[in-house]
Order: C-alpha cells, then sequence, then structure tokens
C-alpha cells in the first residue's frame, strides 16, 4: 500500500502550524510564531498570503523536504459557508469563498486554502480541506430560537471535534458511526458538541457567543445584559469582540493566559478560583445539556485541546459529569492529524471526496417558519 507524503498547513491567529506525514506518521511538524506587530501591518487576514507562504517554504527548506512531491496539501478550512462533514476538494469556487470570508468571519484561517492550493500547484497534486469550522451537521430541533427570522447556526472547532471522536472510537475498537459521544474541545476556546451515529447533531455558537466563557470568549449572556452594555454605550462591534477576543478570563482578570489563573486559583487567590471554577462550572452544566440532546445515551465524554493538560480541570468536569458517562482526556488536539487523515482516506478510496458547491448546507427557506 502505498504511503502517500501530505502537507498540512493551519494559520492561526499568532501562528502557522506546518506538519509534513508520510502515511500516518508526522514526520515532521512546526508551530512558527509570528509577532503582533507584523501582522499589524497587514489590513485584511487575505493580504497576509505572501508573509505565510515564505514561513512555509522557509520551513520546507530547512528541513530539505522537497515541495514538489506531495501527494495531497490540506489547509483549515477558514472562511466558507455552512458544509456537511467531509473532505472538500478545495476548486475556484471554494477558493473564491475562502479569499472573501464568505461566511463573514476574517481570521487567519481562511488563509488555509489559500496556502493549501498555492503549494498543492507546485506539485501537480490536489488540494483539500476537512471538517472546516463552519461544518454544519444540526438537527432541525437544534436550530429555531423564539424569535422568528433567526435561527442557531454551527460554529465549533469541528475538525478536532471530529478526529476526537474518531480517534477514541477506532482505540476502543468501535466504528464513530455507530455510537454517541459528547465532545469538549477546551482551549483557546471552548467547544461542547453532541454526536450521534457520526455526525455533529448539536453543540455551540462559539463565534456567536454561547456556551460556557472562555479564555477570550464571554459566553452565554443575557439578553437583559446585552440591552444593558448597549445602554452604557458599547457598539455592535465591541460586542462582538466580546464574543471572541476580549471577554471570558480577559474580561474577568485582563489576561488570556488560563495556566496563570489556574495556578494563582491553586495559591489561593479568591478572585482567580472563583474564575476558574466558574467556568469549568459552565462547562459542566454545558455537557449536561448535551446529556439531554442524546436522552441519556452517551457512549462517553471526551476532553480534548491544550487546557486539557491541567489535571484539576479533568477533576472537576469527572466530578460534575462522570454520572452520565466514562470521561476520557485526550489533552492537546488533533487538528493536523484530522487534516492528513482526512486526505489519507480519499486517497485510498475510504471516504468519498465531496465538492464545495458555495451555498449554505442549511437556510432558512428549509424551515416552515
Amino acid at each position: 500500500m502505498k504511503e502517500y507524503r501530505v502537507l498540512t498547513i493551519n494559520p492561526g491567529s499568532t501562528s502557522t502550524k506546518i506538519a509534513y506525514f508520510v502515511g500516518k506518521e508526522c514526520l515532521l511538524s512546526e508551530n512558527v510564531a509570528h509577532q503582533s506587530d507584523e501582522l499589524a501591518t497587514f489590513s485584511h487576514i487575505s493580504e497576509q498570503f505572501s508573509y505565510r507562504k515564505k514561513v512555509i517554504e522557509d520551513f520546507l527548506q530547512q528541513q530539505a523536504i522537497d515541495a514538489t512531491t506531495f501527494d495531497a496539501v490540506v489547509g483549515r478550512g477558514g472562511g466558507l459557508l455552512a458544509v456537511g462533514g467531509g473532505v472538500y476538494k478545495i476548486d475556484n469556487c471554494l477558493l473564491t469563498d475562502a479569499k472573501n470570508c464568505a461566511n463573514g468571519v476574517e481570521h487567519p484561517a481562511c488563509l488555509g486554502p489559500q496556502l493549501a492550493a498555492y503549494f498543492a500547484e507546485q506539485s501537480s497534486c490536489s488540494a483539500y480541506v476537512v471538517n472546516p469550522p463552519d461544518t454544519d451537521e444540526y438537527q432541525d430541533l437544534a436550530r429555531l430560537t423564539g424569535i422568528k427570522g433567526h435561527y442557531r447556526t454551527s460554529h465549533l472547532h469541528a475538525l478536532n471535534l471530529k478526529e476526537t471522536a474518531l480517534h477514541h472510537a477506532q482505540l476502543m475498537g468501535e466504528a464513530y458511526r455507530n455510537k454517541n459521544y459528547i465532545v469538549c474541545h477546551i482551549g483557546g476556546g471552548i467547544s461542547v458538541s453532541a454526536h450521534r451515529k457520526g455526525r455533529i447533531v448539536d453543540g455551540i455558537d462559539i463565534v456567536g457567543g454561547e456556551g460556557p466563557f472562555a479564555p477570550t470568549r464571554s459566553g452565554s449572556l443575557a439578553l437583559s445584559t446585552v440591552i444593558e452594555l448597549i445602554q452604557e454605550g458599547y457598539t455592535s462591534e465591541d460586542l462582538k469582540k466580546f464574543c471572541t477576543q476580549t471577554g471570558g478570563l480577559v474580561s474577568l482578570l485582563g489576561t488570556s493566559d488560563a495556566r496563570e489563573i489556574s495556578e494563582q486559583a491553586n495559591q489561593g487567590d479568591e478572585p482567580s478560583k472563583l474564575v476558574w471554577d466558574t467556568m469549568l462550572y459552565q462547562i459542566s452544566k454545558t455537557i449536561g445539556q448535551m446529556a439531554t440532546v442524546l436522552k441519556g445515551n452517551v457512549s462517553a465524554i471526551l476532553l480534548s485541546g491544550g487546557m486539557v493538560y491541567n489535571e484539576n480541570l479533568v477533576l472537576q468536569i469527572k466530578d460534575y459529569c462522570e454520572w452520565i458517562a466514562p470521561i476520557v482526556a485526550y489533552p492537546g488536539e488533533f487538528e493536523m492529524e484530522a487534516m492528513a487523515n482526512g486526505a489519507l482516506r480519499v486517497l485510498s478510496g475510504k471516504e468519498e471526496l465531496k465538492y464545495y458547491k458555495g451555498v449554505p448546507i442549511w437556510q432558512p427557506s428549509d424551515f416552515p417558519l
């Protein structure tokens, strides 16, 4: 069986992650940090293309990797309209929407398809995205709100959530498509999701401000609180930033460093302890919500993400939630492996390649009201 060569590219807010796989083995990886003052010189995300491209070219050159020998290149799929889960070919339609941030979220992940397409062209191979951030597999019951014409949408760490579930299922000798899991990504952002037989049927809109507060995210707020903020003079842009940049730990304690807050809490600092314990309480409450979505039929609760390295976090969530189902911790994230594995499934014929249509998988017109 051929061992395919796959390059994966994951542009983030302050770094670019690069990994080179031969088969399932990651031979080389790098997380190249970027100075904020360097990135600040670009007005729009897509303007960073040449800057990030050089970072990847330098990495390949330093590691003596021939940039013309890849069988596939995979980029993080930012900027796209909502799609079902799967592996998508990067074609002109997908590339255009990534460049234009068609989903309205200007994030460095929008560079993922652009960079993947460039490096795939050098190798005359295909370029893919795998389970993009706006992967939407919600059941209809998860969409309706109490305000007519306004619906819940899926904004989750879909790539890592699905790969964590696939990884666990494989270790257990189970088929992801036959099991129900609650899967959490607990890192710079926090996603909690209900997986029913291989589909994310419900979760939280982390871009829209749902769920627990996180290092830079406000989490759910009562409408009365939002009204008060508007009356205090906050603009719509200010409110959006609370959802993604300036809320959560940043607003409460002035830092997004969860490790620092956890250490201060352990040393007896009362404000830090209150904030830390409340965040874990809110994560646990949201896990409980997802248990009801699955009607209590939960095979396991899976924890992943950078904060899961913290033993206190895992123990507290177990104390709240282990009565629901066994809790298994997978510290860190599987995003680079997820992108490579998606490409490998397509290249080996184990999964059918999908094509991006430039139309959301679900639209309000699909609903009777």
